[in-house]
């Protein structure tokens, strides 16, 4: 195809689908210099624009890719495919709200865009904003039986009882303590708390690159000390009638305090605690303030209430919410360490046909890869050894060099996220807020 190019170069079909053969085996740096040739060629096709920009965000490269999709979704035309990936790029720079707003109306444009993987990100599940809104809640005073944790607890919010814990997140060893001294240990070690006066409870913020286990880690937490696990996105909350996102947020807020001892989890939370000084509408001011007072617990008790929450841009977050008695404690969640992206590895080709793979080597290898970019990585590896079988006709294993091949195209998705971090790290770092992610970059 190579050859066909290079004996018809102004051919812009022919180029296109030497690019798209070259993002499919996740050679995206090479597909993305094709797609450009090809797009000087014919500047208006749509379908060039769009698959530019996604070989752009599969080698990393967000910014360029953003300047693509945003002429995109401006056209009355625009492909729903186009508003797809502009709310990953959203989701990526912490705009959550938007990549909701995107997200949907992919779906809307074309059904067949639905990616169940990204909506679970973003919190859009089954429970739609008329469900929430009805306030369609399971709970009793005593809370829920053992034997019979609900589906739903309000418009798709599971009450679920978690199967994980702190030996199933590799490495983070310092974070991991600091949450046992906010949370567990008041609840493992209550006598020796009560005698200095320190209630059970209290709030968590989590921040960090994208992809880097906050979630999960919330998760362990809950299973760490037997708890029920409540998780929120954005759906839950947010409504489009006034008054009701407050009412729905208060209802969460009831339920997790109905089956106390409760890790409530908080995704993207920026979006539900933004700096109000942003804010152009009343409305996204009352919910802040709602928020406030369920953290506060306002004519109720949030003993046993353990409420953790994750966030790609804390500098979004309203500095209300870092009060003492809220969230209280800032934890940033760092990229996994080599020994963390060593046991990732393990578990993503568990399972899968592999030879001889030195997992401990490609950790090394792969420095700065978050847990979603390791499995990038690992799809990447999949998709072109299944190429290759159906060539050859003869499934092969996968070995350390496959693997390591593909280190070369797939790029960590957290530099970006640190290029801004550092700039807030560096010049807005009141009350040395983001020391720790200059300690991460070695900067004095």
């Amino acid at each position: 195809m190579r050859a066909a190019v290079r004996l018809s170069p102004e051919n812009v079909p022919l180029r296109m689908l030497l690019a798209d053969a070259l993002a499919g085996v996740g050679k995206f740096e090479e597909a993305e210099a094709e797609y450009a040739v090809a797009l000087a060629g014919s500047p208006n096709d749509g379908r060039l624009m769009l698959s530019l920009a996604t070989a752009c965000f599969q080698a990393g490269k967000y910014s360029k890719a953003l300047v693509l999709v945003e002429d995109l979704i401006k056209r009355d035309d625009s492909p729903a495919r186009a508003h797809l990936l502009y709310a990953r790029l959203m989701l990526n720079e912490g705009q959550a709200k938007q990549a909701v707003d995107h997200y949907r109306r992919a779906v809307r444009k074309d059904a067949g865009a639905a990616d169940p993987e990204l909506a679970e990100r973003l919190g859009i599940g089954a429970g739609s904003e008329s469900e929430i809104a009805e306030g369609r809640i399971r709970q009793s005073a005593g809370g829920f039986d053992d034997d019979e944790l609900p589906s739903e607890a309000v418009g798709g919010v599971l009450l679920e009882a978690s199967d994980i814990d702190f030996e199933d997140v590799g490495g983070m060893e310092q974070v991991k303590e600091q949450i046992r001294m906010k949370i567990i240990y008041p609840l493992t070690h209550a006598d020796t708390f009560k005698a200095y006066g320190k209630k059970i409870g209290g709030g968590i913020l989590m921040y960090g690159p994208p992809g880097c286990g906050k979630t999960y880690l919330a998760k362990a937490t809950a299973g760490e000390i037997d708890a029920r696990f409540l998780a929120v996105g954005l759906h839950h909350v947010l409504d489009m009638w006034i008054g009701n996102s407050e009412r729905n947020l208060h209802q969460i807020f009831e339920v997790a305090r109905a089956n106390k001892p409760c890790v409530l989890f908080f995704d993207e939370v920026d979006a539900l605690a933004a700096s109000r000084s942003d804010m152009k509408h009343s409305a996204g001011r009352h919910l802040i303030n709602q928020f406030l007072n369920e953290l506060d617990g306002v004519d109720t008790d949030n003993d046993g209430l353990l409420i953790l929450a994750a966030t790609n841009a804390p500098w979004h977050v309203d500095p209300a919410f870092r009060r003492p008695g809220r969230f209280d404690r800032i934890l940033f969640i760092p990229p996994p360490d080599a020994q963390a992206r060593a046991a990732i590895l393990r578990l993503l080709l568990k399972g899968k046909p592999i030879e001889n793979v030195d997992f401990e080597h490609l950790a090394k290898k792969a420095d700065k890869f978050s847990g979603a970019d390791l499995k990038a990585l690992v799809d990447v590896v999949v998709e072109a050894k299944i190429a290759e079988a159906m060539k050859d006709g003869i499934p092969k294993p996968i070995a350390t060099r496959d693997l390591e091949r593909s280190l070369k195209s797939v790029k960590p998705s957290t530099s970006e996220w640190f290029s801004s971090a550092r700039n807030y790290a560096v010049y807005a770092n009141e009350g040395g807020l983001y020391d720790d992610i200059l300690r991460y970059l070695n900067i004095r």
